[in-house]
């Protein structure tokens, strides 16, 4: 077996079994949330303009108002994010970070104070705009059909970013995606297509380039064997 399909064979697995796990967060803390009356949702959703709400952006994917609200998001969750996911963990922790956080700020900052704000839709807004743009700044032609397929049968999400659907967080949907085209584009690969063939030349390659914020921290988590 050629070593780069066993590493894609194993980042696969890894991505898949990461998923699974996080629905199997979610749907526990579900259960939790409608025996309690879904306090838990009211209590670490997100609300916005106060500081002490910060971290609940951290709870705010994990909490659901319902049934119907935890399985619209469930499959496209698992979905998009096995799609972000099957190439690699560090990228997919970092990305996942980055929409997160981009999702829970844009709340924070513009949903009207009165409002609480949870569910995993945010996310699933995330990965969907990170795996459509990934495999065009990776240069990989592979991820770059995928992202096509995924662009055109799920298009209609980009409704979801607009105002004006009553009971729906427009403003998590749109934070959500641009943290994952963001994140598509601080990710990207950076390595060059070929190899130098001279040591001339890949001495001269070396002093190119400098490494970017986001390559660096890559390479710090490789260092680590994450």
């Amino acid at each position: 077996m050629a070593p780069r399909f066993a590493q894609l064979l194993r980042d696969s697995r890894a991505a898949l079994l990461t998923m699974l796990g996080v629905l199997a967060v979610i749907w526990a803390v579900q259960v939790a949330n409608w025996l309690d009356d879904y306090r838990l949702s009211y209590e670490y959703g997100m609300s916005s303009g106060r500081l002490d709400e910060l971290p609940d952006l951290l709870t705010m994917p994990f909490l659901h108002f319902g049934w119907d609200h935890i399985e619209a998001n469930s499959w496209p969750l698992f979905a998009f994010g096995f799609l972000a996911a099957y190439r690699g963990m560090k990228r997919f922790l970092l990305a996942t970070a980055l929409i997160v956080v981009s999702s829970g700020l844009t709340v924070w900052w513009f949903e009207r104070p009165d409002a609480v704000t949870a569910g995993a839709s945010g996310v699933v807004y995330g990965y969907f705009g990170y795996v459509v743009l990934r495999g065009v700044f990776d240069r990989n032609l592979a991820d770059t059909v995928i992202g096509v397929v995924v662009a055109a049968l799920y298009s209609y999400l980009l409704l979801g970013v607009l105002p004006g659907a009553q009971g729906v967080s427009w403003l998590g949907h749109l934070g959500g995606l641009a943290g994952g085209l963001l994140g598509a584009w601080l990710l990207r690969d950076r390595r060059p297509r070929r190899a130098p063939d001279t040591p001339a030349a890949a001495a001269a390659g070396r002093g190119t380039a400098p490494a970017s914020p986001a390559s660096a921290l890559l390479k710090e988590l490789d260092d680590l064997g994450i």
